[in-house]
């Protein structure tokens, strides 16, 4: 999937959080956004995803200018070719591991536990498809919602500071599932973070001011 961002602009009332921030990512490629905290740069990761409204520029993500779509038209496009990881994991904690990283197949209305077994078993998670959240480390968890955010062989990842709650030993193991899913996948990744040793292994980094990304 190929992610067009230009000149973007965001307001809260009448305070600036970034502006004039124009990216292209190529399909397969690995992005890194770093930046001081406060900068915008979950904002800008949820303008990508059209999860947040912006003030100025465009937004073309598989050839859809976000802009000019309804809520629900959004809602769909993100649903067959964007994954989402947060920092902060959002399994649900009612539902099983496996039940955690069947959803979004079962949204498009495509269960298969075949392929969500494998994707535990590719992220390390085999065999624990039938634990409660709460039974988990937070590793584990990270995992988990890396194998549900790529479940569905999306397009396009977005991660939003995946290995910020994480030891350092257990964020290297959480990036290495992370870019050797998306490797191959032949996922874009783009990857807001504040971690030196997680930007370090993208493909380009770039860093988010008030007033543009360099």
């Amino acid at each position: 999937m190929s992610l067009q961002i230009t000149h973007l602009a965001k307001h809260y009332g009448g305070t600036p959080v970034f502006s004039q921030v124009s990216l292209h990512v190529a399909p397969g490629e690995f992005v890194a956004i770093v930046g001081e905290s406060g900068v915008g740069k979950s904002t800008l990761l949820n303008c990508m995803a059209g999860l947040d409204t912006w003030d100025e520029g465009s937004v073309v993500l598989q050839g859809h200018a976000l802009e000019q779509m309804t809520d629900d038209q959004r809602a769909l496009l993100r649903r067959q070719h964007v994954g989402f990881v947060f920092q902060a994991f959002h399994v649900l904690p009612h539902l099983d591991v496996a039940q955690n990283v069947g959803l979004p197949l079962l949204l498009l209305g495509q269960p298969d536990d075949e392929r969500v077994a494998a994707m535990l078993a590719a992220v390390g998670l085999d065999g624990l498809g039938s634990r409660l959240p709460q039974q988990l480390s937070g590793g584990q968890l990270q995992r988990v919602a890396i194998a549900r955010a790529l479940v569905h062989r999306p397009s396009l990842l977005l991660a939003d500071e995946p290995t910020g709650n994480l030891d350092p030993s257990t964020a290297a193991k959480v990036m290495d599932a992370l870019i050797a899913q998306t490797r191959e996948q032949g996922t874009s990744l783009v990857l807001v973070t504040h971690s030196e040793a997680a930007a370090a292994r993208a493909d380009r980094v770039l860093k988010l001011f008030a007033d543009g990304l360099v």
